[in-house]
This record gives structure tokens, sequence and C-alpha cells, in this order.
């Protein structure tokens, strides 16, 4: 990097915090913070969930196996990722959207108190922080990887420069922030990924190799196989059953986007525009990856620094800063709106089980308190930044595939299903039940019985088995321990129906005493 790449990432971290600045004329409560009243323009909505989605993980890890494999890269994340997310915006993106406009909710757990009981509640609650920590502990280190390799700066100062610019912009403007921030992330993406694109189609040419010729090279032989490696049929298809409930809520960044909009109808739009961009962009984001075996040796076993050698190679300065805001940009979007989501479950559903002052803030005190636990949030994913090349979390793309997807499920069962008449019969039951055998699953599964197993348990078992745990103790202890009571009902119709008939009934306060944000506003 020279000057002018100094300045372009300068400048970008400049505007990154205008925006914060300027959002926050816009945010008077903690409804605006976390769900931005309900009034964010539905493309608005939907390129920011798109970008949400994103991190510098792409350009490390799935860049590593692009590197390797070739286009299963694509065929088994992005691709599974666009289908889930088409399917939920029928089934999960208008009944997510309607837990703030029936509800009048303000976190994507608030409900299941009402739903299920207050000790469903805290245990997701709980154990969705613990989890985002280490999620976005891991893109924290993926994006300060990238930076080391442009611009010689050590892992933990990538990490603490990274994560205070987010800190800065997210804490100040709320979810109005994310959303304009993650607008303007798009648009630099746009202008990187396509600079990218052609730079590597020149070089390609130079080197007097076509696009059909690629695919022939020694180099880059069996890289056009869509399932290869310990990326198979079941790998594909267990990852398009998480990433229906991950990219659709279960993660719980994506819900808020689909809360943010006005209308259930707005927010099925919002989701459909998601689709379409998981669909049709990194086709043009990895072609460069897939080609990276004909132009650059990654000096990496995992090939995770391939892009970023790459990228240093063919593009002038100017355009090199272009790209590293990019990265950057893929990583504060994800990073800003993880900080946000739990900020809110925090806030609104775990503070007022833990203190009595925290059940009477008003709406200067609630919004004060979501700003500090936004920044608690960022400081302790940041640290464990500095542990994800431990021997206990191992590499960036271990953790995102193996943990997050693992540990995924068994958090959004009880979550996503819960929102959809056929699974009414579910209650606190089944939903306990299922979360706990299904983190004891992910725990078997990934250590004792893979330790007795020559090689390991293979990847796909490892992400799969535990949401098929709860899936079927979810599903099943429903039928044997129905716990459909009429309250429990009321609160599933409400979300299910946009009619003032019979559903608009009352819902009743939560079990154990806690003040309920939701029964006495339910009526319209």
């Amino acid at each position: 990097m020279n000057s002018l790449d100094w300045a372009v990432l300068i400048g970008y971290f400049g505007v990154m915090v205008a925006i914060g600045v300027w959002s926050h004329k816009r945010v008077d409560n903690v409804s605006d913070f976390f769900t931005a009243g309900g009034k964010m323009p539905w493309w608005l909505s939907g390129i920011s969930h798109h970008m949400s989605g994103y991190s510098a993980v792409m350009f490390t890890g799935y860049a590593g196996i692009a590197y390797t494999y070739g286009v299963t890269s694509f065929v088994t994340w992005s691709f599974p990722i666009a289908l889930g997310i088409a399917i939920g915006s029928k089934l999960f993106a208008p009944r997510i959207n309607r837990l703030r406009s029936r509800l009048h909710v303000a976190s994507p757990l608030e409900y299941l108190k009402n739903r299920y009981d207050l000790k469903t509640q805290q245990a997701l609650a709980w154990s969705g922080m613990l989890l985002k920590i280490v999620d976005v502990g891991a893109k924290w280190a993926a994006i300060a990887t990238l930076l080391s390799v442009f611009t010689g700066v050590s892992l933990n100062q990538g990490i603490l420069i990274t994560g205070t610019i987010t800190a800065v912009y997210c804490t100040i403007g709320g979810l109005w922030a994310d959303a304009l921030t993650e607008l303007g992330q798009f648009v630099i993406q746009l202008l990187a990924g396509v600079a990218m694109f052609i730079a590597v189609i020149m070089k390609l040419n130079d080197k007097g190799i076509g696009f059909l010729d690629a695919w022939d090279r020694p180099e880059l032989q069996g890289h056009g196989e869509p399932l290869v490696g310990p990326y198979g049929t079941v790998f594909l298809l267990a990852f398009l059953f998480i990433k229906l409930f991950e990219y659709n809520g279960g993660m719980l960044n994506q819900a808020q986007r689909y809360m943010a909009t006005a209308t259930p109808r707005e927010a099925e739009r919002s989701a459909r525009l998601s689709a379409v961009l998981w669909l049709v962009w990194p086709v043009v984001l990895f072609f460069p990856m897939w080609m990276s075996p004909l132009l650059v040796e990654s000096q990496k076993t995992d090939g995770s620094d391939s892009y970023g050698l790459m990228t240093e190679q063919l593009l002038p300065h100017g355009l090199l800063g272009l790209v590293i805001v990019g990265f950057f940009s893929h990583t504060m979007a994800m990073c800003s709106s993880d900080a946000n989501a739990i900020a809110a479950v925090f806030t609104r559903d775990v503070a007022p089980v833990l203190s009595k002052q925290a059940r009477a803030w008003g709406e200067r005190s609630g919004l004060i308190a979501a700003r500090v636990t936004t920044v608690v949030f960022l400081g302790l994913s940041m640290a464990v930044a500095t542990q994800v090349n431990s021997p206990t979390f191992k590499d960036i793309i271990t953790v995102v595939i193996k943990w997050v997807a693992g540990l995924m499920g068994p958090i959004a069962i009880p979550m996503m299903l819960g929102l959809l008449r056929p699974f009414r019969r579910s209650g606190p039951t089944a939903a306990l039940t299922s979360w706990s055998m299904g983190l004891l699953a992910f725990w078997l599964v990934n250590y004792p019985i893979s330790w007795q197993i020559e090689g390991g348990v293979p990847l796909q078992y490892q992400v799969s088995i535990p949401l098929a745990v709860s899936l079927i103790l979810y599903t099943l202890i429903g039928f044997i321990k129905p716990e459909d009571t009429p309250e429990r009902l009321a609160v599933v119709e409400r979300i299910n129906t946009d009619d003032d008939g019979t559903a608009a009934a009352a819902v009743p306060a939560p079990a154990g005493g806690v003040e309920d944000t939701v029964g006495t506003r339910a009526k319209d």
C-alpha cells in the first residue's frame, strides 16, 4: 500500500463515522435503535440483509476453498443461502415483521416469553449471545488477517482498528447507521468486485488463457466439479437447511432487517431482493478466486491468503485501496449488525431478568443501555478474535463453518419454528429439550465420537446432526406432550395474520413475574 491506498482507506473510515453521526438524529428511542422504527424502505432492508451476511471470511476462508476446490465454494455456500432466503421470504419474513408490527417487540427473541416461557427465552438468549461473540470474533480475525497481508500491522492491531471504527458508528446511529453504511459498502463492493474481475480477465488474456481454456489447465483440475472433497451432497443439503434458518433470522441480525420494514409485504420483498443478490453477485466475487491457482501460489496450506496476494499483484494503487476497503466493508457490515442484534437481546430480554432497575428503564435510559451493551459486545468479540488461531478455536473457517453452523441449529429451531402454525403444539418442554439435546449432540459429534473415528467425523455430519436432533425432538415432543395453551395459540395467530379478528386476543404476562413487553400492548 502507498499513500493513495491509505487515503482511500482513511476516507472510508471517515465516511462511516459521518454516517453514524448523521443517523444519530434519527434515533430517539430503543425501537429506532434496534428496528429503525419500522420505517426502513424494503430495498434498503434487502441490501442491508444481503450485506450483513458477508464478512472478510469470504476473502480468506472461502477464498481458500475456492483456491483448493474451485466452484464448490459457490455451490455449497452462496447458492444454499440464496435458496434458503427465497424460501424464507414467504415462510419467515412476514411473520418476523409482525413481531414488531403486531406484538410491538424490539428484539427477535422478545416474543419467546409468551410463545414459550421465561426459561426458554433466557436459554436461547444466553446461548445466542455467547455464540455470536465467537462468530464475530472469527470475523474480526479474518479482516485483521487481510489487513496484515497489505499493511504489515499485527493481528491484534488490525482487530483493534476495525473494531473501534465499527463501535463508533453503530453505537451512535443504531440500525439506521448499520443499514446506511451497508448501502455505501454495497456500492464500494460493487466497484471493487468489478475491478478485480476485470483485472483477472486481463491477466489471463496476457497469459493467453481464455475463460473456457482455464478450466482445462492442470492447476484447475477438478475445480469445475460442483461437489468435491468434504463438500459433498450431504454437506450441501445440510448447509441448505442450516442457512434456511440462519439467514432468515436464526442468527438474529437478519431478523432485524425484516422487522425494520413497515409491513409484512415489504419484509417479503426485502428477502426476495437479498436472495437475488446472493444468487448473482457472489459469482462475480468468486471468479477471481477460482482463477487464483493460475496466477498466484498460496503461502498458507489452506489457501486463505490467495486472494490477498492476487489483489496485491494485479491492482494499481488506489484500486488496491478500494478493494481493501471492500474487505473492511464486508466485515464491518456483519459485525455491526450482529452487535446491534445482541444489544437488543441483552437490553430487552436479559437485563430485565437480572435487574429490577432495568425493568423500569425509560426511553433515554434504555437507549443508553443499548449503546453501552453494543460497545461491550464488540469488546468481548475483539478479545475472542485474538484467540481464533489458538488450538481451542483452530483456523478461521473452522470457527465459522463448524462452530457457528453446528451450534446455530439448536438455538434457531425453537425461535423460527415457533412462528409457524404447524408447530403450535410445541411448547417450553419441546423447545428446551430440543435446544439442550442439540447442543449435547454437537459436543458428542465433534469431540468424544470424533476422537474415536480415524480421520474424525466428516464435516457435513458435524454441522448437520445437531440441527437434525433439535428438529426431530422439537417436532416429536410437540405431538407427545402438546402445550398449546390458549395464550400461546393467541401469540401464534397474531404472528400469522394481519386481520383484527380473534387473533387479536390479549397476550398474558410472561412467567416469572417479568414485566411483559407484549401483553398489555397486544391489541391494535
